[in-house]
């Protein structure tokens, strides 16, 4: 018996090994295939996550302004958020924190304004205004800081404290964005006299002082304050009550008597320039609301 396989076996199992490095061959491409399909897709992931991520804030209603904040004229206090109103050196200071879409805002100074123009006039309190825009954070809308804008541009004449009033008592609906028109803002200047300039369309139209309101209203979510308005006598608050009081008209020049005992009312109060081509120092003569 010969030790040798017959050449028809041999040529048979040579067929059958090199099919079955072929087969090894082809499963090995196709496995190699497989992971490179899988590392395509994760690149492919990346690609994309990387996108969004580079894209994130944008058209998302984010910051729109740019450059630095502008501060309008005669504006006062840290980082010149403050738009006084009345005597610089009133004996009491009343600080109000608003915003222009803000209905309860609105009630509050339909119900305080006479009085507040009384205890400004009579010297007896400064008012600082700032203003916010959370309506605008709530609801959408851009007419919080349109509105604090134009208000800012008054301001730059001495008229903040006229317009201010035209502002309230025109404002829309809480869900209506008509401040979010310039052109409403504008036709709005009209009713304070002097104030629809061509100077002060380019102010509210350019977004002059856009910047400004984003960073007061970044000072109030900052100062842990509830709402708007927020209304504080010498740094206490008195919205909707002080103790046990609630506000009212009374209980406010009742309040702002008690502070002021044996104290003299406030007399600096510089004027407006006439022509209004630039605003005062201190706009503190416009009448406060």
């Amino acid at each position: 018996m010969s030790d040798k396989i017959p050449e028809g076996n041999r040529s048979a199992r040579e067929r059958l090994a090199q099919q079955r490095e072929r087969e090894k061959g082809r499963e090995k491409r196709r496995r190699t295939l497989i992971v490179a399909s899988a590392v395509v897709g994760v690149l492919a992931l990346a690609a994309v996550v990387g996108l969004i991520a580079a894209n994130a804030g944008k058209g998302d209603g984010g910051d729109t302004a740019s450059g630095p904040a502008v501060a309008p004229s005669g504006a006062i206090g840290e980082d010149a958020l403050t738009l006084p109103v009345g005597a610089a050196d009133a004996p009491s200071t009343l600080t109000i924190w608003e915003d222009f879409r803000c209905p309860v805002c609105a009630q509050f100074e339909t119900a305080f304004r006479d009085t507040i123009t009384e205890l400004a006039d009579d010297g007896q309190v400064k008012v600082e205004y700032h203003l916010a825009t959370i309506i605008d954070g709530n609801l959408g809308g851009t007419g919080s800081l349109r509105a604090a804008n134009a208000a800012a541009c008054a301001q730059d004449t001495g008229k903040f404290a006229a317009y201010h009033d035209v502002l309230f008592a025109n404002q829309p609906p809480e869900p209506d964005d008509a401040y979010g028109k310039n052109s409403r803002l504008i036709e709005l200047a009209g009713e304070v006299e002097g104030l629809d300039t061509p100077g002060f369309r380019s102010c509210v139209e350019d977004g002059e002082h856009d910047s400004w309101v984003k960073k007061s209203d970044t000072a109030f979510r900052e100062g842990g304050f509830q709402g708007t308005p927020t209304v504080l006598l010498n740094g206490e608050s008195v919205f909707p009550s002080k103790g046990d009081e609630q506000i009212s008209p009374e209980n406010l020049k009742k309040w702002v008597a008690a502070a002021n005992k044996g104290k003299k009312p406030g007399t600096a109060t510089p004027t407006a320039p006439a022509d209004g081509s630039s605003a005062p120092a201190d706009p503190s003569s416009a009448p406060a609301s």
